[in-house]
């Protein structure tokens, strides 16, 4: 092996071989389950063993717009349910005082207690308005925060996190499951305020007017509380599940429709229509099962409703002399009883909503609450700008508890080198370059940046130091100058021109009908997979790093788009240390020196031609590239 300043130590390969959601070439499996790094991961039958109120606890402390204020939206429920009790004490007085007097119906009385009653009634809608208003603004301020809480945790999540979950999981956390709870927040908390003072007063009333005919209510709704327990931890695991299932959906529609071109050009669509038919049928059962027991709760309201009227008003018609119950006081003990209806109704909608926001709130806390694996230093450290020396010693990586994908790696690439890294699909040359941009920290090991550990950059510091160019070069459906803009925000349109212009790229640029204007569509498919590149080196140039990786960024394009990548790369690698993840050895060839991976050791390194003459991994690898070039030319 030919030597040179790096050293390199490694020790045995691990496995490395498997494909990932995420676009990787190194790394296990897509796990196709919903978080498996530990999120959510509980039995379907039986739910989260968290109760629901402890969600709740755990909610109101994440939402401060939620929390803030609760107790004067509670005081103004309660001034609505106190409303809504005065009626039916209205009425009995308007009854005995104006109707059924001796010397006949007091006209002026009775409508005295109308406009009484009038004025509660408007009253008290008036306040229900308000309460619910403040509640809807309060709930959509809360959730929004909560969405913008659960979208900045997914970008702090490692590559392990990202390639062990399915994307349409993540993105359900922060669009359906999100929803659910504002459904909830806007009418669930208004219900529970309100219902629960209604009833107890309603209760007290009874009592108040006929200790005998309360206690026939009491008794015919007995049965309710038990009843609605059961239900109540029944529909809490069919909902979790039912979140569960939407993720799952979601997921497979969302795989659907990004390898649409795939599906079409393979004639799988008969296949991917069974995978979103059996999704879909999961949901579907999901839902039906938390119907039926909504179902019930609804039903138990009418059914125990009912007896309770009949009951309160057989035994007030035939005790009114024994229990000294008279016209009045029965009218308003029926209109009590009616009162209870509602809110024993709505709670069971209540609870259906409750249950559907405990699941749905529970997945958002447990991924808001998964421990970040890269935790940014606060203040941190900085770097002068230019060409950094990156030195791994002893580098490990594993995702999770997986056998090591990058094993014992040690070596120094020297300020303003250009190297290309190279080795056998699974190897772990891709996951060693994601460890240098600190998309995830190694298991064991350290990398430093000028002789700082790059954990202990801020997080300022390492984004103007380190960027990396994907091999997919992803862009987002604006411009072509927002695009090259993410690479430094707030950079001018003149700007954006240099840095085309310092990549040799102005000509292609005045190419495109609209120029740095020109829309690129969703994930840049009105371009070229080479065009993609070219502005994604843009951005690159616009960032200005001193280190600066690419993954293969001439990999599957025309010969005159891969000239004008080439001719762009090697003005980006003009001062500035460059590492390229080299799928093609013409890549390998123009580098100052060459890594070689091997089932995650570094087994090589040199200079191309002592490479190939060491007869070593590079040299066969060199010699079957040669040979294909050759077959295919």
């Amino acid at each position: 092996m030919t030597s040179t300043p790096y050293d390199t130590t490694s020790t045995e390969p691990p496995d490395d071989a498997m494909p990932t959601t995420s676009g990787a070439t190194d790394g296990p499996g897509n796990v196709d389950d919903e978080l498996a790094f530990g999120l959510d991961i509980e039995d379907d039958e039986a739910g989260s063993s968290e109760g629901a109120l402890s969600v709740l606890r755990r909610g109101l402390r994440q939402s401060d717009e939620l929390r803030q204020g609760l107790a004067t939206t509670v005081g103004m429920g309660l001034s609505v349910a106190a409303g809504r009790l005065a009626i039916p004490v209205l009425l009995e007085q308007t009854i005995n005082n104006g109707v059924l007097v001796d010397t006949g119906v007091d006209t002026g009385a009775v409508l005295r207690s109308a406009a009484v009653m009038s004025v509660v009634v408007i009253a008290a809608a008036f306040v229900s308005w308000l309460t619910q208003r403040r509640l809807v603004i309060r709930a959509e301020a809360g959730i929004a925060n909560l969405r913008i809480a659960a979208f900045d945790k997914v970008h702090e999540l490692s590559i392990a996190d990202h390639n062990e979950t399915r994307r349409g999981v993540l993105v359900s956390r922060v669009t359906s499951d999100a929803e659910s709870l504002s459904r909830f927040a806007q009418w669930g908390l208004y219900s529970w305020t309100i219902d629960p003072t209604v009833i107890l007063g309603t209760f007290c009333v009874l009592v108040w007017y006929s200790p005998w005919l309360a206690l026939i209510v009491a008794v015919a709704y007995a049965p309710v509380i038990p009843t609605m327990r059961w239900l109540q931890v029944r529909q809490l695991a069919a909902y979790d599940l039912l979140r569960t299932r939407v993720g799952e959906m979601l997921a497979a529609f969302s795989e659907a429709v990004m390898g649409a071109a795939v599906v079409r050009a393979y004639g799988a669509e008969e296949r991917t229509r069974d995978q979103l038919g059996r999704s879909i049928a999961a949901r579907y059962r999901a839902r039906i099962r938390a119907n039926k027991y909504m179902a019930g709760v609804f039903v138990i309201g009418d059914l125990f409703g009912a007896l309770a009227f009949v009951g309160v008003l057989v035994a007030g018609l035939a005790q009114r002399d024994a229990w000294g119950i008279g016209a009045g006081e029965l009218i308003a003990c029926l209109f009590l009883t009616t009162l209870l209806h509602g809110p024993i109704a709505e709670l069971g909608e209540t609870m259906d909503q409750t249950q559907t926001a405990v699941a749905g709130w529970r997945k958002i806390l447990n991924l808001l609450d998964h421990p970040v694996d890269v935790a940014e230093a606060d203040p941190g450290v900085s770097l002068d700008h230019g060409p950094v020396e990156v030195r791994a010693e002893h580098v490990t990586f594993a995702y999770r508890n997986a056998a090591p994908v990058v094993h014992d790696v040690s070596v120094t690439i020297p300020a303003g080198t250009n190297v290309a890294i190279v080795g056998e699909t699974g190897s772990g040359k891709t996951t060693f370059a994601k460890l240098l941009c600190r998309l995830a920290d190694p298991v064991g090991g350290t990398i430093r940046l000028n002789g700082v550990a790059l954990g202990e950059l801020s997080h300022a510091a390492r984004l103007a130091t380190v960027r990396m160019v994907p091999q997919d070069g992803f862009l987002f459906d604006t411009t072509i100058a927002e695009n090259v803009r993410y690479g430094r925000p707030g950079a001018t349109d003149a700007e954006v021109e240099q840095a085309f212009d310092r990549l040799d790229l102005d000509w292609w640029i005045a190419k495109l009908p609209d120029g740095l204007a020109t829309k690129v569509g969703e994930r840049g498919d009105n371009l070229s997979v080479g065009e993609r590149q070219l502005v994604a080196l843009a951005r690159a140039a616009l960032a200005d790093p001193g280190l600066l990786i690419l993954d293969e960024a001439t990999s599957a394009v025309d010969p005159e788009t891969d000239q004008a990548l080439t001719t762009a790369i090697a003005r980006l690698a003009v001062d500035r240390t460059l590492v390229s993840i080299a799928h093609r050895l013409a890549t390998a060839e123009a580098a100052d020196v060459i890594l070689v991976f091997d089932a995650g050791r570094l087994v090589e390194q040199g200079a191309h031609a002592d490479l190939v003459d060491d007869d070593g991994v590079y040299a066969r690898l060199h010699r079957a590239w040669v040979g294909n070039t050759r077959e295919v030319g």
